[in-house]
């Protein structure tokens, strides 16, 4: 590629690389090789991009983030594996996002729209969806399944292979140990579940009818006494009907390896 005027004369790219036309990068940036930015996408200075990444669209990454670079799993051995970012992310200083590991799919994955803060780090074989925040501090050890609309306080800590679902909130200085199911709260040293992130669906626009129906589900699930087999039974059988939107949770419950958070 050529260089013009959006390319700051101090940064440096493979010649590989393949950069959408308008995309930004600032001084002191290095861009490695099989990289692809896509258009409208903004490097302020100091990224470095280090090989094997796809970034997509109009894309935000502040200085001194390292994109793509090989992970730290011991087993990694220089094999070709891939990191990809969607379309408008905001990615802050010092973040860094490593891609994955042939034991995995050769792939760390996140999605669109998402607001990574300062110094999270997002480790080989994770998959994030869409529409999360992720604050400052963040440790996602490697092989984590995040969903959409997860927010994750600050200096909070989780766990390899968990999954976070969509719409689960995690209070800050957490540490998450086993699954989070969808729409539940959850925060402390180990975490303990406390309700569902009632806020987070009024915010949404949600009815009060769907609202009231998750909080049923979540007292059948974590007050009732119930097993969970026995709990997701009587969700299908009460609430499932009226307030289709618990099926997520159900399938959250269902779908656990890990267990869930307590």
């Amino acid at each position: 590629m050529s260089n013009n005027e959006l390319i700051h004369p101090t940064a440096i790219i493979d010649a590989s690389a393949v950069i959408a036309s308008n995309v930004k990068i600032g001084p002191y940036c290095i861009i490695g090789p099989k990289v692809s930015i896509g258009e409208g996408t903004t490097l302020h200075s100091h990224v470095v991009v280090a090989g094997y990444t796809r970034i997509g669209e109009n894309n935000e990454i502040f200085q001194f983030a390292s994109v793509g670079e090989v992970c730290q799993d011991l087993k990694y051995q220089g094999e070709e594996t891939w990191l990809e970012i969607g379309d408008h992310n905001t990615i802050r200083e010092h973040c860094s996002l490593h891609r994955g590991t042939v034991q995995d799919n050769s792939l760390t994955k996140v999605g669109s729209h998402n607001l990574l803060m300062v110094n999270t780090h997002i480790a080989h074989d994770c998959i994030v969806g869409d529409h999360n925040i992720i604050a400052n501090n963040v440790g996602i050890a490697g092989h984590v399944h995040i969903g959409d609309y997860v927010i994750v306080g600050g200096n909070s800590g989780i766990h390899q292979f968990c999954k976070i679902d969509s719409y689960s909130m995690i209070g800050g200085a957490s540490l998450i140990l086993k699954d989070v199911p969808a729409y539940v709260m959850v925060s402390g040293n180990p975490a303990h579940a406390y309700a569902m992130n009632v806020e987070g669906m009024r915010r949404k626009g949600w009815s009060k009818v769907v609202v009231q129906g998750l909080r049923e589900a979540f007292k059948l699930i974590y007050k009732s006494g119930l097993t969970t087999e026995e709990a997701i039974q009587k969700i299908r059988a009460e609430i499932l009907p009226e307030v289709c939107e618990v099926q997520l949770l159900i399938d959250s419950l269902e779908q656990s390896k890990r267990g869930i958070v307590r």
